[in-house]
């Protein structure tokens, strides 16, 4: 009997053991699958405005309600969403007060569609337009986890709570170098609103939209809340030196940093023999440029002696101006040759407008990628045409016989006709 007890209990042990041993693992890969999912809040204006009747012959916020209502039906199981309000609780005159008014209506997570959209059905235009301090909270919202991170700010009015500046909020935001977007959609804009909502966008490398009608908000909405969804690579923050001895070192891969008015950034990439370095930078005019500017981006060896460069200018037509480079190192036939230190320069030529302020510096994103080096020097050279000069030899050669053909016949037909 008491043999029988032990065995009983021994069996009981091992598979409680081995439950415990199962569900450990199972729950470490929840864990790391939430920390890796994408993330999106929604936020909402619900300032008084939103009451004016001219969208589809309703509501704006009817119009807001109905697209968040089919937006949650459709939101991917993989997507972490919560909803934040603006001006939805407070409906008195005190500026300091209401813009303030700021909550999370739901909380960033898995979507209980039930639940989300009982709240979404609550609210009722009330109050100002704190469109800087939502996005602050907003990004509080989103902290954690290394997936892609997405604010759609849906809004009908410019912020109403100056000095904090919405634009320069984004700014801030993008600085941190979290990789956070910021998507703007502006319901019935009109020009300041517009000019407001695509410089927050801009600023975070997001987009700005005009709606004016319910399936286009229904439809962009969802849109962005499947892009989140997306794989993306989110781009490593690094701070580039003024001097290429104190540079930091880069790997294979996409950075951000910052970069004022005119300033000129230094990093270092280590090229091996046989190995080719890409790198191109992007600089985005994130406010108010004086026309004419340009980008440029030098690779320079340590002592100084440049090695190529690749440059682009812009007349103020664009938001980004970008350029890239291209540096292949030749083979070594010592096995042990050291690898060699590139230094890589990037200047800008860009000048702020009137009383436009200059820091944070404007947005840089540098690609960096050291491959193997083509097997002949002619796929690099050749003024970057490599054995496209097959192609252009070709063409040129049958444009030079079409051209004796069709002199020839023009001649012949002059001819007949004197004849006649």
């Amino acid at each position: 009997m008491i043999r029988t007890q032990r065995l009983a209990a021994g069996v009981c042990a091992l598979l409680a053991a081995l439950s415990a041993g199962l569900a450990f693992p199972a729950g470490a890969a929840a864990d790391e699958t939430t920390a890796l999912a994408p993330k999106v809040d929604l936020v909402l204006d619900v300032s008084g405005s939103m009451r004016t009747k001219d969208i589809d012959g309703g509501t704006r916020m009817a119009a807001a309600k109905q697209a968040f209502n089919e937006v949650l039906d459709a939101t991917p199981e993989t997507v972490l969403l919560g909803i934040r309000t603006l001006g939805a609780n407070y409906p008195g005159d005190d500026q300091k007060t209401g813009c303030k008014d700021t909550a999370q209506l739901y909380p960033v997570g898995q979507v209980d569609r039930t639940e989300a959209k009982a709240a979404v059905a609550t609210l009722s235009p009330t109050g100002w337009t704190p469109i800087g301090p939502a996005l602050l909270k907003a990004a509080d919202d989103l902290d954690g986890g290394t997936g892609s991170k997405r604010i759609v700010l849906i809004s009908d009015g410019e912020d109403t709570c100056a000095p904090l500046d919405p634009c320069e909020v984004a700014r801030e935001i993008a600085a941190k170098g979290i990789g956070l977007t910021i998507d703007t959609l502006g319901l019935v804009p009109n020009t300041k609103m517009r000019q407001q909502l695509s410089c927050i966008a801009e600023a975070t490398g997001g987009t700005y939209t005009s709606v004016e009608h319910t399936e286009e908000l229904t439809d962009k909405v969802n849109q962005l809340v499947d892009r989140a969804a997306d794989p993306v690579v989110t781009p490593v923050a690094v701070e580039g030196k003024d001097s290429c001895s104190a540079a930091p070192e880069l790997k294979s891969g996409l950075y951000t940093d910052r970069e004022e008015f005119g300033q000129e950034r230094w990093y270092r990439v280590d090229v091996e023999p046989g190995q080719e370095l890409r790198a191109s930078v992007s600089v985005a005019s994130d406010r108010a440029m004086n026309p004419d500017y340009g980008v440029l981006l030098r690779a320079v060896s340590v002592h100084g002696r440049e090695i190529v460069r690749g440059e682009a200018a812009g007349t103020g037509r664009t938001d980004v101006v970008s350029t890239g480079l291209r540096y292949p190192k030749a083979e070594s036939d010592d096995e042990d040759a050291p690898a060699e230190t590139v230094c890589l320069q990037v200047t800008n030529s860009f000048s702020a407008g009137a009383g436009v302020k200059t820091t944070p510096g404007m947005p840089v994103e540098l690609t960096v990628d050291v491959v193997d080096a083509p097997s002949q020097a002619s796929d690099v050279a050749s003024f970057g045409l490599g054995r496209g000069w097959w192609l252009l030899g070709l063409l040129v050669l049958t444009g030079f016989l079409a051209g004796l053909i069709w002199g020839w016949l023009s001649r012949w037909r002059v001819a007949v006709w004197r004849t006649n």
